[in-house]
């Protein structure tokens, strides 16, 4: 059963192994990466189409004529036309929960640069301040302890879980917001402008649907902490790109830490880029991407591929075709 992976190259970097995909299916094609002009031809012939990012769009899906199942090597699906799928009755299928270790610690990295001032004080040696310094210790920036300090979680599901387990060891304090537009609150947890207006880090966990879009924009930030840091390891949109920037030149928050930005990658820039201050930390999409993480994405990859092959319960998208 011919098997094409679109962008190999989008998830390794030659420290990936293949075995777990070989042994379930054969024979496979590898492309590093595919553009949308190759799309087509590569597909031809497939029975098996593999994507992280790129685009599975109508016209793709209708041409590749063997096609049976759709696997995307991720958790977000919105580069498949799942209606076009549906319609010619292709499943397709997502892995989850692969990445939970990697982007919690990458979580508690924005966390721990925050209190120690880790790249204001490199920043400082690398310029001589410390050679220079009269003192054997120079408290240009003040750091602070994450114990007792409050963190806000906003989206307590896997992700979200394991970042507080984490802070509880640190012995911060833990407030979970519940929905934005709930009409009441669950059992611990905290109306979601109470987390906001209290916590002395807010971190976002949720997925990007049309009801949390732009969750965090002027009037949440008029509501939060001055001295308050906010971290995004989730999705771009959750938070207004533009009103972020203001509230980090105005000094209405303390500082930032995101590692998604609305375009990926940033090809025609992003002000957030150019934005020329140390509180503001960015990363480039990588809070998933430890080794570990991308090669248990692989192997779930091949443990659907197998399942759907042997008409087992593999991770479906669109149920409907059930």
């Amino acid at each position: 059963m011919l098997t094409v992976f679109l962008d190999f190259g989008s998830v390794t970097r030659g420290d990936i192994d293949r075995a777990a995909l070989e042994q379930a299916v054969s024979p496979w094609i590898y492309h590093d990466n595919t553009s949308r002009e190759q799309v087509t031809e590569r597909i031809k012939g497939a029975e098996i189409i593999i994507s992280n990012k790129v685009q599975l769009d109508r016209t793709a899906i209708f041409a590749a004529d063997q096609l049976k199942l759709i696997c995307v090597a991720a958790t977000g699906y919105n580069n498949v036309d799942l209606a076009a799928a549906a319609e010619r009755n292709i499943p397709v299928c997502n892995v989850r929960n692969y990445a939970t270790s990697s982007v919690a610690q990458h979580t508690l990295m924005f966390m721990l640069n925050f209190a120690c001032r880790f790249v204001e004080y490199r920043q400082l040696i690398k310029k001589g301040g410390w050679q220079t310094s009269t003192y054997f210790c120079p408290l240009d920036f003040g750091v602070m302890e994450l114990a007792g300090k409050t963190l806000g979680i906003i989206g307590h599901g896997e992700l979200g879980s394991a970042v507080a387990n984490i802070a509880k060891a640190f012995g911060m304090k833990l407030l979970i917001a519940e929905y934005k537009s709930a009409s009441s609150i669950r059992p611990g947890r905290m109306a979601f402008n109470d987390v906001i207006q209290q916590a002395d880090f807010i971190t976002l966990h949720c997925p990007l649907s049309a009801d949390t879009r732009h969750l965090i924009g002027k009037w949440e930030f008029d509501l939060m902490k001055p001295s308050v840091y906010l971290i995004n390891t989730a999705r771009s949109g959750l938070i207004n790109e533009d009103d972020l920037l203001q509230a980090l030149y105005s000094g209405r928050i303390a500082g930032a830490a995101i590692d998604v930005l609305q375009a990926e990658p940033p090809v025609n820039g992003n002000p957030l880029l150019d934005y020329p201050h140390p509180n503001l930390l960015i990363t480039p999409h990588s809070a998933w991407a430890s080794v570990e993480s991308r090669q248990r994405m692989i192997n779930l990859l091949a443990d659907n591929i197998r399942n759907f092959l042997q008409n087992k319960p593999f991770n479906q998208i669109n149920t409907a075709l059930q």
